[in-house]
């Protein structure tokens, strides 16, 4: 049960990291009215995510 909550939450914190860093680096116009759009802050925030994501990916293929 943990093994597959990690790996849901680690492809979920991939993508949205994915999203987030997109739209802080200005990749990712989308959604126009977004606050996010071309700041660094994001970016940066976006790639923590990222590495936490696959952490816990890696963390639910040790537990196997």
């Amino acid at each position: 049960m943990m093994t597959t909550v990690l790996r849901i939450f680690g492809i979920i914190a991939l993508l949205m990291g994915g999203l987030w860093l997109g739209q802080g680096l200005g990749l990712i116009m989308w959604p126009a009215s977004s606050f996010m759009l071309a700041q660094t802050q994001w970016a940066w925030i976006g790639a923590g995510l990222m590495a936490v994501g696959a952490l816990a990916l890696w963390r639910a293929r040790q537990r196997r």
